[in-house]
């Protein structure tokens, strides 16, 4: 018998995450780019509390999370 997943669990787009892997040893803007791509693709997970954070140190726009 399968399992269902809850209807409120954040939904992976695996194919976005297969097309669009985070680069080995990413820079800070790598990671940047990465995650607001992720952001506008996928729902499975929220930008890092950490990234955010230097994001903001760094005077960048901050996106909200879907």
């Amino acid at each position: 018998m399968a399992t269902s997943k809850s209807s409120s669990a954040p939904r992976m787009n695996a194919d976005w995450h297969h097309k669009h892997p985070m680069p080995a040893n990413a820079s800070f803007e790598q990671r940047v780019q990465w995650h607001l791509a992720h952001l506008q693709n996928c729902s499975c997970r929220p930008i890092p509390a950490k990234l955010l954070a230097q994001m903001k140190e760094k005077g960048m726009n901050v996106p909200k999370s879907k």
